[in-house]
């Protein structure tokens, strides 16, 4: 039987969470199925099974991590709707997910109705970021183009993820079992971050992160 309600993925590491989220978003009338997960290797394949109309998943989780699940599943289907629904608020994270292909995001320190708010929003086709998230937009528009000079450009999304626990002092041992990653492979990214971004040393790495409020 075909109904005009939004069918909704919830992607997020903590089954409490989702729990909530599940909770907060069949209370909404115009809210079909909600089907959740948790972990981002999982995103492709239940996109592909469940075809929900909106995707909400967060940033922070352990495996691929949340930047490089919005890559994938943007690959796999290029008008996917995802909202990005995320404790992190910095600026330097909503570019970063809109560029991977994100549709939305809000802040999980915004009141609960704005979370519905903006999955109507995006099952309607439009972008919906949640105010002063983009203190440079007038608007909820994001351009496709965006090719702003930010250091921490050159870092890919896994990089990113790694740069942010290096620069708040986790040693790589406890990274990698953030990220369900091997030391090797941590240590490698450690060595390309500092490359890239000419550091040094974890303090210098922490410098960065202070300036452009990752931390």
């Amino acid at each position: 039987m075909k109904t005009d309600k939004i069918k909704v993925l919830l992607v997020d590491d903590h089954a409490v969470v989702r729990a909530g989220f599940r909770m907060l978003l069949a209370s909404q009338d115009f809210i079909g199925d909600i089907v959740d997960i948790e972990r981002g290797e999982l995103a492709t394949k239940e996109y592909q099974r469940f075809q929900p109309d909106v995707v909400v998943m967060d940033l922070s989780m352990p495996g691929i991590g949340g930047l490089e699940t919005i890559r994938r599943l943007y690959k796999y289907d290029a008008k996917i709707l995802i909202l990005v629904y995320s404790i992190h608020d910095e600026t330097i994270y909503v570019e970063r997910a809109l560029e991977a292909g994100a549709k939305g995001y809000v802040s999980k320190n915004s009141a609960a109705e704005v979370l519905a708010t903006a999955v109507a929003v995006i099952a309607s086709g439009k972008r919906y970021i949640e105010q002063g998230l983009l203190p440079e937009l007038n608007d909820v528009r994001f351009s496709e183009t965006n090719n702003s000079d930010h250091t921490l450009n050159v870092l890919s999304p896994r990089e990113f993820d790694v740069f942010r626990l290096l620069s708040k002092g986790l040693n790589a041992h406890n990274i990698a079992n953030e990220l369900s990653l091997s030391y090797k492979t941590i240590c490698n990214y450690n060595t390309q971050i500092k490359n890239k971004l000419n550091a040094n040393t974890s303090a210098d790495l922490a410098h960065i992160a202070m300036v452009h409020n990752i931390i």
